[in-house]
């Protein structure tokens, strides 16, 4: 998996590529890290259009995820979510957790 980031305003937008599984751990928080700290990045957007599949540690790095940015004050939201990513999602029920789009 690739992770690109890309900062415009108080936003920023991580954008996933290839798979999103356990192995993409360090690269993934590597990716998001310097964001919670950041105090002009206010929202952060994951972007799954590139993303072609995800297991359970995924799901448990998303979780992560919301817990730092929320307990910085920030939002964070997923984009770019279909096919079998969105269907894990969906049976996660993380619709509940996350602005999916």
């Amino acid at each position: 998996m690739q992770a690109m980031v890309s900062k415009n305003g108080s936003a920023a937008t991580i954008k996933l590529s290839g798979r999103f599984d356990f192995n993409t751990h360090r690269e993934f928080r590597s990716a998001y890290e310097p964001l919670v700290s950041e105090p002009t990045v206010q929202s952060v957007v994951v972007d799954f259009s590139g993303v072609e599949y995800l297991d359970s540690s995924a799901l448990g790095m998303l979780l992560m995820l919301r817990d730092k940015l929320g307990g910085a004050g920030k939002e964070v939201a997923l984009s770019g979510v279909l096919g079998n990513v969105k269907q894990v999602l969906d049976i996660a029920n993380f619709g509940k957790l996350f602005n999916i789009s």
